[in-house]
């Protein structure tokens, strides 16, 4: 049985680890900058035409969400961390979404068959428990309209080990158990106070992530990686800064994205589904 102790100290962990953080600009700083640009592309690939009412789960601050709207969509952000919705709030003066509150993915408060969409961009690795990613994708399955579409994002289980090669730390010796342990397991646990090394998570390998939204109820339309292999570009500034080498790099992830052998060399996977 689940000790339910245990479950709180992780949500502490997460919440905390989001309190040194900035979420709110990550995606508009490096690599992250494609992460956002390809999120967006899958969505609008598979999103119904606006006003659809889509419901954003672990959607942070909004990001995704003020997009939408801005294109029409009826969108409700739910969120656990509440300096995230706090956040969402600050930004609603000056763009507007339908609604904005703290919840959770296990327990939404939304009547079934009330969205088109649902975007879980987040809860399926903040759940380190397979019978809670379980949980949250039937919420998922029960708001969403029959034949809506559901985006589940995850981290590749080897993500962390990329990141420390690029990023340096791979020889840390803080980071050694953390990556051997995701490497083994997939269980992400930062054990140290450097937020650098993130916060715990369960890291999917592709097809974990795809038998976990059909074991759900769900039909798997595509599994794609969103940042693919761009996100080891060297100088990825310089590269970004060049529209014409940024649009050159988006279509060379484009024209991989279907490979399997590569699925679990990008730092974020999507599985899009349909109920």
């Amino acid at each position: 049985m689940s000790d339910p102790k245990h479950k709180s100290d992780q949500l502490h962990d997460v919440i905390d680890h989001y309190q040194q953080v900035d979420e709110d600009s990550r995606l508009q700083t490096g690599w992250f900058r494609l992460e956002h640009a390809r999120t967006q592309e899958l969505l609008m690939r598979h999103l119904p035409p606006s006003p659809a009412t889509v419901l954003d789960i672990g959607g942070g601050p909004g990001i995704y969400s003020f997009w939408l709207a801005s294109r029409g969509y009826d969108v409700h952000l739910v969120d656990s961390v509440p300096k995230h919705i706090e956040q969402a709030r600050s930004h609603a003066r000056q763009h507007a979404i339908a609604s904005m509150r703290v919840g959770d993915a296990r327990h939404l408060e939304q009547h079934d068959g009330s969205a088109d969409a649902v975007l879980m961009l987040g809860p399926l690795y903040h759940l380190t428990d397979s019978a809670e990613r379980n949980r949250s994708l039937h919420e998922a399955r029960r708001v969403l309209r029959p034949g809506g579409i559901l985006f589940a994002a995850a981290i590749s289980h080897f993500a962390s080990l990329f990141d420390s090669l690029q990023s340096g730390f791979f020889d840390d010796p803080e980071f050694i158990p953390i990556l051997e342990r995701d490497l083994a397991e997939g269980q992400h646990r930062n054990t140290t106070n450097n937020p650098i090394f993130f916060t715990t998570a369960f890291f999917h390998r592709p097809e974990e992530l795809a038998a976990e939204v059909a074991e759900a109820g769900f039909q798997v339309l595509e599994l794609l990686p969103i940042e693919g292999p761009g996100w080891f570009a060297r100088d990825f500034d310089r590269v970004w800064k060049d529209q014409a080498q940024r649009e050159r790099l988006l279509e060379c992830i484009r024209r991989v994205e279907h490979e399997p052998a590569l699925l679990g060399a990008s730092a974020h996977l999507m599985a899009i589904a349909r109920k």
